[in-house]
């Protein structure tokens, strides 16, 4: 259930059992073994988001693929967001702008079928010529050609992180049988450690083990998946013992679960408070210092979320690792008095925390002498103004790490002169020189400590005051053994999960 500005944080028990029968009874079949070992059943998992694309991996239904390991990439990504092997076993730069990756032999598809390097340039051909394209693929120009059990990917210009934009559940490595129709099947068509076998439109859907899986035969029988957008029936669902694993349980409905039944996963996003560099108020970098120093994040981590986030030291947080190792704002102006000058804050609606960070900051800001308007529409409507600096500030919960688990990518949509997405209007020399650095840097310590001292160069700015690092809250039931926690969502069954 989202929360507006008024709504309690939690409903009556009663209220959660009636919210339960509705959406729940008689969603899942029991978990019971198929009698082939003990503990050697099915899990039930109840899922935020219904597929928007029929589960096609070009769309961001991918993740879902990827979170069942069903559908397997190239490459996956370590903690730090390096790329490790998966189905290629190996890779090697050949050139400025092309990449040779080796094919992990003995791997076959669900349908029985041998994954060659054919397949793989089928799949990221299909992918490179979609319209629209896989966000990893955005302003990215690719070809892709086999020879032996060899892939090459070559890109128009030089890019660094090839392996890393591979890793993306949206280029998923399919069977042929996937792209016989108009739209990609991925029904039968993976190679990962469940089969997907049946998918019933917006509410479910069911995998099985694959007993021919490369990497070694599951420990469960099987997923049963269902569909259920409301958050205050997903956890009831845990409570009554109707599911095993619950994604994303709301904030507010947290504190009715029981703490050993919920882990709290640092995700890689942060709300943001971006100020508008180019006109208004915060021209001037003083009132910025002003702001930053009116605001009180803590009072948001343990009022809107309940204690359920992480006060933000810079604009990555701690799904990022390395991120420790910043050297930190070096340089930013002192604060001035505003002496009441008026600000115009916007944000949105549609993730329910955000009209209340944006109720907080106004009260923050008014107390240290700003005269504070908010304008709270839904997303849809009040994105063109703010990229088009409508707003003295904009109250964002912004995505840090795309698909390429890299944030660079995200710094330089944010804050390069140009960035697609500058809500601030930064337009800085040095934040600019310090971003191509980072984007042009190999992936690994080297590009990790060139992202940091771009995050150093934009907190100097004040153009953007991080606040607050969110979590996302997983419920497992009591027998349920080693599910995936993931801050990147791509996890969440593995060929380790299973319920005793």
């Amino acid at each position: 259930m989202e929360k507006s500005l008024h709504t309690p944080k939690a409903l009556p028990v009663i209220s959660l059992t009636v919210a339960s029968a509705l959406f729940l009874t008689g969603c899942f079949a029991p978990g019971a073994p198929d009698g082939s070992a003990p503990g050697d059943k099915r899990i039930r998992v109840a899922m935020m988001q219904p597929p928007r694309s029929g589960l096609s991996p070009l769309s961001d239904d991918a993740f879902k693929l990827s979170r069942w390991s069903t559908a397997e990439t190239l490459v996956t990504l370590d903690a730090n967001g390096d790329p490790k092997p998966a189905l290629a076993e190996k890779w090697r730069k050949t050139g400025e702008k092309s990449w040779a990756f080796t094919v992990r032999d003995g791997v076959t598809f669900h349908d029985g079928t041998e994954l060659t390097a054919e397949d793989v340039v089928r799949s990221l051909t299909k992918a490179s010529r979609a319209a629209p394209k896989p966000r990893i693929l955005d302003g990215v120009d690719l070809t892709v050609t086999s020879r032996g059990d060899t892939v090459t990917v070559t890109t128009a210009v030089a890019d660094p992180l090839v392996p890393q934009r591979l890793s993306s559940p949206q280029l998923s490595i399919l069977a042929a049988k996937a792209y016989r129709g108009r739209t990609v099947n991925p029904v039968g068509a993976g190679t990962g450690a469940f089969v997907l076998k049946k998918v019933n439109g917006t509410s479910s859907a069911a995998l099985d083990r694959n007993e021919n899986y490369w990497g070694g035969r599951a420990r469960a029988a099987g997923i049963d998946v269902r569909f259920v957008p409301d958050g205050t029936a997903r956890a009831a669902a845990l409570r009554s013992g109707e599911a095993d694993i619950v994604e994303s349980v709301p904030v507010s409905q947290a504190s009715l679960l029981d703490e050993d039944r919920i882990t709290e996963v640092p995700m890689p996003r942060t709300n943001t408070l971006y100020l508008n560099t180019r006109r208004g108020v915060f021209t001037d970098p003083s009132l910025r210092a002003a702001a930053r120093t009116a605001l009180d994040p803590k009072s948001l981590v343990d009022g809107v979320y309940e204690g359920r986030a992480d006060v933000a030291e810079g604009l990555l947080g701690p799904a990022v690792p390395w991120a420790k190792e910043r050297a930190g704002r070096t340089g930013a102006a002192k604060a001035a008095d505003p002496k009441g000058k008026a600000v115009v804050i916007g944000t949105f609606t549609d993730r329910a925390e955000l009209p209340e960070v944006a109720a907080a900051l106004q009260q923050q800001l008014q107390k240290a002498g700003f005269t504070v308007k908010l304008e709270i529409r839904e997303y849809a409507n009040i994105e063109s103004d703010a990229l088009a600096g409508k707003f003295d500030a904009f109250i964002l919960s912004r995505a840090t790490v795309l698909d390429s688990g890299d944030p660079a990518a995200y710094m330089y949509s944010d804050f390069a002169s140009d960035g697609s997405f500058n809500v601030s209007q930064l337009r800085d020399k040095k934040v600019d020189e310090a971003l191509k650095k980072a984007t042009a840097t190999a992936s690994g310590p080297a590009r990790r400590k060139a992202v940091l001292a771009a995050e150093t160069a934009i907190l100097n700015t004040d153009a953007a005051i991080p606040m607050l690092h969110e979590r996302v809250v997983q419920g497992d039931a009591a027998n349920v053994v080693d599910s995936a926690k993931d801050p990147r969502e791509r996890l969440l069954v593995t060929v380790d999960t299973y319920v005793k």
